[in-house]
């Protein structure tokens, strides 16, 4: 008997978590159990013929939005070049309607629903030993001749010790990936767009268990471990001694993203967070709104005015990335009440917005209530809005066309100072900004290819140029300081280019002298210029380009010509890519 358990995950870094637990769980009492993960790039062909040549007897998939119709498509030719396969479905996309769903697939045997661990491993006995009776097994639906049966839902596991953890055999074939991990599961809140409000309750895995495996990240150096935690520090007993333990152990390498509500952190956690090493933690905080009669409709309780003084105090501590999320299409939020939230939400400066939309999720409560404020939504995974009481399908358009804007030149921290100079001077809003820019792009048709870094620059000059605005030259110089502060590379010929006798022979001199070493580049100290320049770039400009960034109001007015030095060689890269110092050469 061979068993397989896989997924086909959104991308190739991603790894699931889900099929770990279940063999975790049950690998002491059956080894046939076997893992591969796929991806959604992956050609179902592909992925058809490599399970297939497995000779597996059993094939049990993991089922979200992003994979349903792909795996579905598989599932039915796998029973067609083997009608004996036993196929078994579980996961969060057909857990809520897996009678409706069998009636469809002819070819899906079980499916199970919510929590698996227990579900699959009764299962398996019965499948594998002939153990049990099939009617019994809580949380399953399965086929009795023509008819279709969903068996009594199965309870929680309360005690989550119980678990063994899903990495207790090691780290191989994480190379490279992303660890994921939770150290609870349920929620505190109840936002009714969300699945995690359809199980009450928050349940806490044993610190001692969890301590041990963040060992094995650490340990073993990987590169980033997210948590799944709907709310990770919902109590902060809990959450505030393993950030503790995390601090402890660093290895100088391992991130750590975890998804917190900020209104919750107190003075006691934003002082130790204040301290911890840049780029070790990632906060990822859902805002979701501003607007309170939307919050209260998904019954969201957040206190936006504590959510924004928490963000800013972590935000001026300058060593951990935020990560702020926003959903359109919610109810009573039109086009112009999002651009609200959105500009408040900028306001607080993230290192990343996410513009989301929302999805009505099987098992969702707004979903149930689609009708009551208009719904109208893709009848096909991801189930996204298409359009609803409040803002029509053309204002969706459009926010889809600003999210493409934020991602390409706010996400991307390519082009802070640029932008920062253009709101500034020229928008009473950041969203009105994103509006014109979305405009423009789509008018010139930029969204119908992809685009390099060069071109970028060189778009957002053009938008520049468009509006007619006074200072282009200033513009110019910033913008071509944004582009230097990426990296080490050629500088495109649409920049100015200073003109300065013996340029290089400058530079030779200016790196010979220790003097300058010691000041500007001093992890240089002892390396030969010839290597040096191979980390480092000098570039001359128009203007005071440092008093320009610092004030924007500064303007034409600082008309200085200089060298500025940029340094790529960083050891940690979260909020910049280089430093820079201006200097005389």
């Amino acid at each position: 008997m061979k068993i397989l358990l896989t997924t086909l995950n959104s991308k190739y870094i991603h790894t699931a978590l889900s099929l770990r637990y279940l063999y975790s769980y049950c690998k002491d009492e059956f080894d046939c159990l076997n893992i591969q993960e796929y991806t959604i790039n992956h050609h179902t062909d592909y992925v058809l013929s490599e399970i297939y040549k497995g000779g597996f007897d059993i094939v049990c998939f993991s089922c979200y939005i992003w994979n349903r119709s792909n795996t579905l498509e598989i599932v039915r030719n796998l029973k067609k070049v083997n009608p004996k396969l036993t196929i078994i479905l579980g996961g969060p996309e057909v857990s809520f309607d897996p009678v409706d769903l069998m009636v469809l697939e002819n070819d899906i045997d079980y499916i199970i629903s919510g929590e698996g661990e227990e579900t699959f491993k009764e299962l398996l006995h019965f499948l594998v030993n002939k153990k049990g009776i099939l009617n019994d097994i809580k949380g399953i639906t399965h086929r009795k001749g023509k008819d279709i049966l969903r068996n009594s839902e199965r309870e929680l596991i309360k005690n989550l010790g119980t678990i063994p953890s899903p990495y207790m055999d090691g780290l191989e074939g994480y190379e490279n990936k992303i660890i994921y991990y939770e150290t609870t599961r349920g929620c505190p809140h109840n936002c009714r767009y969300c699945l995690s409000s359809t199980i009450r309750g928050v349940r806490f895995f044993p610190l001692d268990g969890v301590k041990q495996d963040l060992g094995i990240f650490l340990e073993n150096k990987v590169k980033q471990v997210k948590f799944v935690d709907r709310t990770f520090n919902v109590k902060k007993s809990h959450s505030l001694e393993i950030m503790k333990y995390i601090v402890e152990n660093d290895n100088n390498y391992t991130n750590f993203h975890f998804e917190i509500t900020a209104d919750l952190l107190d003075d006691e956690t934003l002082d130790f967070l204040s301290k911890v090493r840049e780029g070790l933690f990632q906060f990822e905080v859902g805002v979701q709104t501003t607007y309170d009669k939307t919050m209260k409709s998904i019954d969201r309780k957040v206190d936006f005015s504590i959510l924004s003084s928490v963000v800013r105090k972590i935000s001026n501590f300058k060593n951990i990335h935020l990560h702020l999320d926003l959903i359109a299409g919610l109810p009573y939020e039109n086009f112009e009440r999002f651009k609200k939230s959105f500009d408040e939400v900028y306001d607080l400066n993230p290192e990343k917005l996410q513009l989301g939309f929302l999805k009505l999720l099987k098992g969702s409560a707004i979903r149930k209530d689609k009708d009551i404020y208009g719904y109208i939504f893709k009848e096909e995974a991801p189930y996204e809005v298409l359009e609803n009481k409040y803002i029509r399908y053309k204002d969706i358009l459009k926010l889809k066309m600003i999210e493409e804007m934020v991602e390409i030149f706010f996400n991307s921290h390519g082009f802070e100072h640029s932008i920062h100079y253009i709101i500034h001077n020229f928008y009473e809003n950041p969203s009105d900004f994103y509006h014109a820019l979305a405009d423009f792009w789509e008018k010139k048709g930029y969204h119908h290819v992809s685009h390099g870094k060069a071109k970028m620059y060189e778009i957002l000059l053009k938008f520049y140029d468009s509006n007619q605005w006074k200072n282009k030259e200033v513009f110019c110089e910033i913008l071509k300081f944004d582009y230097l502060m990426q990296g080490k590379g050629t500088v495109p010929k649409y920049f100015s280019h200073v003109h300065m006798e013996d340029f290089n022979q400058r530079i030779h001199n200016f790196l010979h002298e220790e003097e300058n070493i010691e000041k500007y580049l001093p992890k240089y100290k002892g390396i030969l210029a010839k290597q040096m320049i191979k980390e480092i770039h000098f570039e001359n400009f128009q203007y005071d380009i440092v008093a320009l960034i610092s004030d924007p109001n500064a303007k034409a007015a600082i008309k200085r010509s200089n060298t500025v030095l940029f340094d790529y060689n960083l050891d940690y890269k979260v909020f910049v890519n280089a430093k820079y110092h201006k200097v005389s050469i």
